[in-house]
């Protein structure tokens, strides 16, 4: 089955914790501090494989873990970093946060690897605390700790001409024509559930990418018949080719057919919609009644519009060379660049945020105040209580960031129990 939507959990190593300990050594009664660095966690990376061309791999999996950094040791040794992890993903992969799907990075055109989280900073040894009026600190700082994200990949194909057009058009009988590819045909109305991409190759021309995407109904842009979730991967295509089955061999009117998949086009992006499109009236071949031409009806139509029709046959292929260099004729004319999709999610904002919320509240059964939120709970983290100098460290953090200010506001007074995070201090002004 082809894959093209994952959800998956990446968190990057926390960095190990720096050590305490001193020099214990024969004839030295009084060795200074010599407690290594913690070691840095491992990044979490995202690396193109032009080898890969679904997600499937990620149905399985859905958690990735970078390696964490070992904490520092004695004798000023420094701890082990933590493995990178390295995820490899399809070219073309948009990779979004999972709740608000904005995009952070498009693994697309000349991004082929991406460090997406990086891993916590290893803390400090005793060692680095040392000074003139503090020679046995018995103190070391705390490894930074992991990041974390969901994500939403979506692989979005990469081709410079998408085919679009009702189910049993001859979209798959063309593209096995003109390319290398080798779609399943048959007579269904839901054959190609998965685009199919081939090259084609033409003389005195460096050729293009093109794909067979999934035959759309009408409703496929609200989700009917899975055309919804499909349509993402015409959203790079430079040109569309418009497939029609001229000889309306199932009953339907090829100019209705036009219209309709044109109206869910502009339904599901009016970008997509408004780039230049060339007709392909194919099965000429199964024309049988001349006395009126449907291909001449179709041109009439669309042809004042600005829309080439080219009249085909995906069988016999005729007419096909023709339009193939017309297609690489309006290629040429467009910008060469593959289509990236613009970031608008920027992780690294995400940690360790000023903005981040936190909540004072008294609380009347316990009769006691609560402070709590995702800062709080971060700086405790990152803060070595049990030191002199760490514990200053906490209240100034509580000075500047008004949290004192909130308190008293709520009446506490002398002696007061604070609790954060299951610890509790007694206030003191």
């Amino acid at each position: 089955m082809f894959a093209d939507r994952a959800r998956i959990f990446v968190r990057s190593g926390k960095g190990g914790d720096g050590h305490v300990s001193f020099r214990r050594e024969k004839y030295v009664p009084a060795g200074g501090p010599d407690g290594g660095d913690g070691g840095r966690g491992g990044d979490v990376i995202f690396e193109v494989d032009e080898g890969l061309n679904t997600l499937i791999d990620f149905r399985n999996t859905r958690k990735y873990k970078a390696g964490d950094g070992e904490p520092g040791g004695k004798r000023n040794c420094r701890g082990k970093d933590g493995a990178d992890i390295v995820i490899k993903v399809p070219p073309g992969t948009v990779l979004r946060e999972a709740e608000s799907g904005q995009v952070i990075t498009d693994m697309s055109g000349e991004n082929r690897r991406v460090v997406l989280l990086t891993g916590g900073k290893g803390g400090n040894g005793n060692q680095h605390y040392a000074t003139s009026t503090m020679q046995a600190p018995k103190y070391a700082q705390p490894g930074q700790p992991a990041q974390e994200l969901e994500l939403l990949l979506e692989l979005k194909v990469i081709a410079d001409v998408g085919l679009v057009g009702f189910p049993n058009v001859g979209k798959s009988t063309f593209l096995a024509r003109v390319t290398n590819a080798r779609p399943k045909i048959a007579n269904y109305h839901f054959t190609t559930l998965n685009p199919n991409l081939g090259v084609v190759d033409l003389d005195g021309s460096k050729g293009f990418v093109i794909a067979d995407i999934p035959g759309l109904i009408e409703g496929a842009s609200e989700g009917v018949g899975l055309g919804h979730e499909f349509l993402r991967h015409i959203e790079r295509t430079k040109v569309i080719i418009h497939i029609v089955d001229a000889a309306g061999t199932e009953g339907r009117d090829p100019v209705q057919d036009i219209y309709a998949i044109n109206k869910e086009l502009e339904a599901y992006n009016p970008d997509i919609a408004g780039r230049p499109q060339v007709i392909a009236a194919n099965k000429i071949d199964a024309i049988y009644d001349t006395s009126e031409s449907p291909v001449a009806a179709i041109r009439a139509e669309f042809e004042p519009k600005g829309v080439p029709v080219y009249p085909i046959s995906a069988v016999s292929g005729e007419g096909v060379k023709e339009l193939l260099y017309k297609v690489n004729e309006m290629l040429e004319g467009l910008n060469q660049e593959v289509t990236v999709f613009e970031r608008e999610y920027f992780p690294e904002r995400g940690f360790g945020s000023s903005d981040e919320p936190y909540t004072v509240e008294y609380d009347a059964e316990e009769d006691v105040y609560v402070v709590e939120g995702p800062r709080i709970e971060k700086m405790l983290g990152y803060t070595n209580l049990d030191s002199e100098k760490g514990f200053t460290f906490f209240q100034n953090f509580l000075k500047d960031t008004g949290i004192l200010e909130e308190l008293e506001a709520l009446g506490i007074q002398d002696g007061d129990t604070v609790r954060m995070y299951g610890l509790r201090f007694d206030y003191y002004k």
